[in-house]
């Protein structure tokens, strides 16, 4: 008996979570087939019944992960604004806190993302562009500078997003080698993004 179309979708929904989590802690290079459809609690035979190849697999990772990062960042910026609170301030805290650097599997695509970027296939850096296109576009709309016009406000949230995850790669890239230097670069960021956030609102 085969199986129902629920079930084949629902199959292929698990390679690619599966995929997902493995490529942002290995590296897409690092993950074969194999693993991958083992960790999905599948066959390798059964990998070319969903997709045509690793590259495919990858498209329709990052088309999922990007498309969830910047829904998740909605999300918080509506309920930050909803409470009457800085959702670019509170993305800075949640951003670079202990938590987030923990979670690679499912934190921010964006930095999960960057080192294999430009290596992967016109289609995946082309998603992982727009992605981060429409993150700076959510952030842009979060300066609170009165003094900036469209263009200005756009190049702060660029700025200030760029310390944001150049911050948290380097604080996952030392976390266990040297976990205090860890926590300096998550502190010291943090500080002074928030430095700057409140001296653009003054």
């Amino acid at each position: 008996m085969g199986i129902t179309k629920q079930q084949t979708a629902a199959n292929k929904d698990a390679i690619v979570a599966a995929a997902d989590g493995l490529f942002r802690e290995r590296g897409v290079d690092a993950v074969g087939l194999n693993e991958l459809m083992g960790a999905a609690g599948l066959t390798r035979g059964g990998f070319y019944n969903h997709f045509a190849s690793k590259d495919a697999l990858v498209d329709s990772v990052l088309a999922k992960a990007m498309a969830d990062g910047t829904g998740n960042l909605e999300r918080a910026i509506a309920a930050a604004q909803a409470r009457g609170a800085d959702p670019l301030a509170e993305r800075v805290d949640w951003y670079l806190s202990s938590e987030h650097r923990a979670n690679i599997e499912s934190g921010c695509p964006n930095a999960s993302f960057a080192g294999d970027a430009r290596r992967l296939d016109p289609a995946a850096r082309n998603l992982y562009a727009e992605g981060l296109g429409d993150s700076l576009d959510r952030l842009t709309q979060t300066v609170d500078a009165a003094d900036l016009d469209e263009d200005q406000r756009r190049a702060r949230a660029i700025a200030l997003f760029s310390e944001m995850v150049g911050a948290l790669i380097l604080s996952r890239a030392v976390a266990d080698a040297d976990p205090a230097l860890s926590d300096e670069i998550l502190d010291s960021a943090r500080t002074d993004l928030h430095h700057r956030i409140d001296s653009a609102k003054a």
